[in-house]
Formats: structure tokens, sequence, C-alpha cells
């Protein structure tokens, strides 16, 4: 009962019928649907695609309640996202994940293998190393940021609020490595069994190029596509043709 309240009151999410072939998006940390996905909820093929996509609960406007970043943030998203697909009568389906968003849906599919088709992640990792919290800890000031990265955030939650998330989305990633040695969710990857597609821009300044190397080896049935000069958000900067390789790969028997 508390999801089928939850959901169809809270719960912003965008569904696209038309396609036989289900697809599941995950966005970034703090991201929603239009600040992370509008090339692909725009580009990918309305007539091969159902497209669903969401704001987890506490993002962009699936609020209140509001984001606490527990340890164990990535995991209640997992489930919340299952519970939600079960609602909405989706048996089986695939999923993209970016960023956060991967992990989430490394999680899911790793948990309810049963449900998933085929996962597609990029800009993810599955624990977090030592520099790339460094780097993290100097991005924590969101008034470091560029503006054409901080007003798109400032839009949808506010300059105060989203300053005070970032920062404590920040310190959820801190204590991780601290007191989890860096782990979230390296345990549960070799549980992945589905059709992966991993993809990684090589001069991602937020996820180590290791973490490709080490899903790729840890998920069985995985796949590697590089961008050589892609950053974190080649979904975004490369939209065309990434969209073009997750739909063949998709539509694969």
């Amino acid at each position: 009962m508390f999801f089928k309240s939850y959901f169809y009151k809270s719960l912003y999410r965008l569904i696209i019928h038309n396609g036989f072939t289900k697809g599941r998006n995950h966005q970034s940390a703090l991201g929603t649907i239009w600040t992370d996905f509008k090339a692909q909820v725009d580009g990918l093929n309305r007539e091969q695609f159902t497209i669903v996509a969401w704001d987890p609960i506490g993002y962009g406007k699936s609020r209140p309640p509001d984001k606490v970043f527990t340890p164990d943030f990535f995991e209640k998203d997992a489930d919340v996202a299952f519970e939600f697909l079960k609602l909405l009568k989706i048996p089986k389906f695939s999923i993209l994940g970016w960023s956060d968003g991967g992990i989430t849906a490394m999680i899911l599919t790793a948990k309810y293998p049963s449900v998933v088709n085929k996962l597609v992640i990029w800009g993810s990792n599955s624990f977090i190393l030592p520099h790339e919290v460094e780097n993290l800890k100097k991005i924590k000031d969101v008034k470091s940021w560029s503006n054409k990265m901080r007003q798109p955030m400032i839009d949808v939650y506010g300059e105060e609020k989203f300053a005070k998330y970032w920062s404590d989305w920040v310190d959820g990633m801190v204590f991780i490595s601290e007191t989890k040695n860096g782990n979230i969710c390296s345990e549960l990857i070799k549980n992945i069994t589905c059709p992966t597609f991993i993809l990684h821009g090589e001069k991602d300044p937020l996820v180590d190029n290791v973490h490709v190397s080490h899903l790729h080896t840890n998920i069985e049935s995985s796949r590697v596509h590089l961008y050589p000069d892609g950053k974190h958000n080649i979904h975004i900067r490369y939209a065309e043709d990434f969209n073009k390789k997750v739909q063949e790969f998709l539509l694969l028997p």
C-alpha cells in the first residue's frame, strides 16, 4: 500500500508508449529526466521502444521528501525502482543508467535478475578510489562550478537547496570511502547475468578508466565501447552516436 500511495501521488515519471521493447532510464547524482536524458527521450526510436524515465525519491520533481544520502541510498533507490516497475505491470525490461544511476541499475539487475533483459551503463563504478574522493572534495562547493554546469541544477532545486544537496552527496561518498573501504556494490556485480553494454569516456574526470576493466571482467556477458575524447557526459556530447549504439545493442536477439 505504501508504494501505491506514494508513487501515484509523488513520484515523477515519464512514460512514452509505442515500442515493443521496454527501456528504463536512471540518472546521475542529483540529476533529473530533463537535465540528464533529454537527448535520449527525444532521440530514441519511439516506434521500437517504450521509454520509462523517473526522478528518484528526493530528486527533481519527486519531492518532498528530501533525499538523505545514507550509506545504502543506492540500494534503496534500486528497490524503489523495482517496486515502481511492478506497479506499472512491466514484468521485464532493459535498464539504462548513467553515473549514480548506473550504480542503481547494477544493484537492481544483480538483486532482481529475472526482470532485466539487458543493462546499459556509462560513467559508473562499483567502488570509489581515494583520488576520486579527493576530486569530489575539490568540487564540493558549487560556487566553484561554471555557470553552465551549475544553473540547470539551480533551476531544479534552487540555489540554497542545490548547494546543500551536493555537499550532502559528497559527504555521503566520503563516508562510503572511509567506512566501507570505498566499496559501493562490488560484491553484487558478479550476479549480473544479462547482456551488459559498458560505455565510457576515456577523459572522464570523475570516474577512473580502471572501473571499465573491473566491470567488464566481473560482469560475464558484457561488452565495452570507449569514446577516446569523451568525458562524463558522453550520452549528451555524442548523443546521436550513443543512441545508435545503444539501440543496436538493445535490439540484438
